[in-house]
């Protein structure tokens, strides 16, 4: 059969006859041919391909037209079967005088628009006139093509969630579909997948990537996975504030720049849906915005972004620093920057892990704000993440309760966020409060309470728990190599120094700089270095000050 291209939306003839089929198409494209893709095949199973090809791609079906008499699939079973991939496609019947009463038939059993008796000449009087009506039906149909990626899942399902969150942090369009319902259930059979496959992920170029990792998903919607070069200047190890910052700075003071990040550039305050407090931005930002600039920002000046690898070791080789990562691969520099930041604390309280992606989320996950409007939503933290998320998430839901342990907010927020949260009336703030249990079916349902001060329990429904409760370094890659505290952050400059010694194996004639940890040439940055103020600003000039203090290292190789 021809090859579909892209643009316009389509008028499909099938007939195994060559003859008839080359004189359908010959008909329709001297009539329509300007406007749509007219396409052809002398078959049901290729023509079934060919729309199952563009049920994925999301290219528009207009008109089926399918000779009644084939062989193997016969035009009623064809159109029965292609109703399922293009629901709102017309459907039209060629059929002999002989088969007028299994046309007629046929209008219940495929919900046909019309039949044609061949032959059909002259075609301006029993041809277009027919085509002309069931285009302008079919334009009237709300039916508008889906060219983003698509995402066939199951709404409570963790791994669904967790592909949704990493193409939202991404910056990257999507669009979801569940199982259960009719346009998903279409997408799984065009994909020739089932149920137990989800998530089922389909590009804008309509390939299927089924139950994909990380890195077979960013490769698959087109994120870069691999470095283009062997050796660099710089490698950043994290995408977060100080790692962008880097990354801008570096790139744009000529050095070769590398960015490493196993998720989405960002980091957590990437998830932050309002950053009110960074300068030069009165009116905030939400951390995506300010996330995408500072990538395309680092990208313009020609550094490097590598996404969904994950950075396991770190060795120095001579005058080089070589990264590892988890899946074998590796890459090389004269000097590295550690800008991984922190995760949030994992949260004891029994059935937490067994609902979290399925009700319970970890930070902000903006994939779930919009399923919140009218729902009571728990949020349980007293940092600044908490208190913008909860503002967020108030404009929709019905109630935002937010659970501190402390006696009030004053020791963990800032005074600007507790005084909007006072202002908002669907707000609520439980202070000497800890959830100790969740509970539900398929899904969170309810949530159990304590009251510190008194020990009093008490059950709650809820469908949403969004958790900030601390956040802790994953170092444990860097044991061996570079010095850390007790709590896992990574020690740099003078906390290096003890009794003004330097610290064990470093044979240099200087001190360690002031971003420089235990392994000359590998510097750290943002909210991962020890002592470090945990702020956007801060982190970003750290990841910018680290630059400098490259330079002079490279400036001595």
């Amino acid at each position: 059969m021809t090859s579909p291209a892209a643009a316009k939306p389509a008028i499909l003839s099938v007939d195994d006859d060559p003859g008839v089929s080359r004189a359908v198409v010959r008909d329709l494209r001297r009539r329509y041919g300007a406007d749509y893709r007219i396409l052809r095949a002398e078959s049901g199973a290729d023509a079934l391909e060919a729309l199952r090809e563009m049920k994925l791609r999301g290219q528009p079906v207009a008109i089926l037209i399918a000779d009644y008499r084939m062989p193997g699939m016969n035009g009623v079973e064809f159109l029965e079967q292609a109703m399922d991939l293009h629901p709102y496609a017309r459907r039209v019947l060629l059929t002999a005088y002989a088969d007028t009463n299994a046309a007629i038939e046929a209008i219940n059993v495929v919900d046909l628009d019309h039949y044609l008796l061949k032959p059909w000449d002259p075609p301006e009087e029993k041809l277009y006139p027919v085509v002309d009506a069931l285009l302008e039906a079919w334009r009237g149909d709300e039916h508008k093509p889906v060219t983003e990626t698509k995402v066939v899942g199951h709404r409570w399902s963790a791994r669904c969630s967790e592909v949704r969150e990493f193409l939202a942090r991404n910056q990257l369009p999507y669009r979801w579909y569940q199982v259960d319902e009719p346009e998903g259930a279409r997408l799984l059979t065009a994909a020739n997948a089932t149920e137990d496959q989800c998530p089922v992920i389909i590009n804008p170029g309509g390939d299927v990537l089924i139950m994909p990792t990380d890195a077979q998903l960013a490769e698959g919607v087109g994120l870069n996975t691999d470095a283009s070069s062997d050796f660099y200047d710089l490698i950043v190890v994290g995408g977060g504030p100080a790692g962008l910052g880097a990354a801008v700075y570096g790139a744009s003071e000529g050095l070769r720049t590398v960015l490493v990040e196993r998720t989405a550039t960002g980091g957590q305050a990437g998830q932050s849906s309002r950053i009110e407090n960074y300068l030069g931005f009165p009116d905030g930002l939400s951390g995506a915005q300010l996330a995408d600039r500072a990538r395309r920002q680092a990208v313009k000046f020609g550094a490097e972004l590598i996404t969904a690898r994950e950075v396991v070791g770190l060795e120095a080789c001579g005058s080089a620093r070589v990264v590892r990562f988890a899946d074998g691969g590796s890459v090389a520099a004269h000097s590295v920057l550690i800008a991984t930041g922190v995760n949030y604390r994992h949260h004891p309280a029994p059935g937490v892990d067994e609902y979290t992606g399925r009700g319970v989320y970890y930070g902000s996950a903006m994939t779930e704000a919009s399923d919140c409007a009218d729902k009571d939503v728990y949020i349980v933290g007293g940092a600044n993440s908490a208190g913008q998320a909860a503002v967020f998430l108030s404009r929709r839901a019905k109630a935002v309760h937010i659970l501190v342990r402390g006696a009030s907010l004053e020791a963990s927020m800032s005074h600007y966020l507790i005084q909007q949260i006072a202002q908002i009336p669907n707000i609520e703030v439980r202070t000497r409060t800890e959830v100790v249990a969740a509970d539900g079916d398929d899904h969170l349902q309810r949530i159990v309470l304590r009251d510190n001060e008194t020990g009093v329990e008490e059950k709650v429904d809820a469908e949403r728990l969004f958790l900030f409760i601390g956040a802790a370094p994953e170092t444990d890659w860097l044991d061996g190599i570079v010095k850390r505290d007790d709590a896992g952050y990574v020690l740099a400059g003078p906390d290096l120094m003890v009794d003004g010694e330097r610290p064990a194996g470093w044979e240099l004639p200087r001190p360690p700089q002031h971003l420089e940890t235990s392994v000359p040439g590998v510097f750290v940055a943002g909210d991962v270095r020890s002592e470090s103020a945990k702020r956007v600003a801060s982190a970003v000039g750290e990841g910018a000050m680290a630059v400098m203090l490259v330079h002079r290292w490279l400036a001595k190789q």
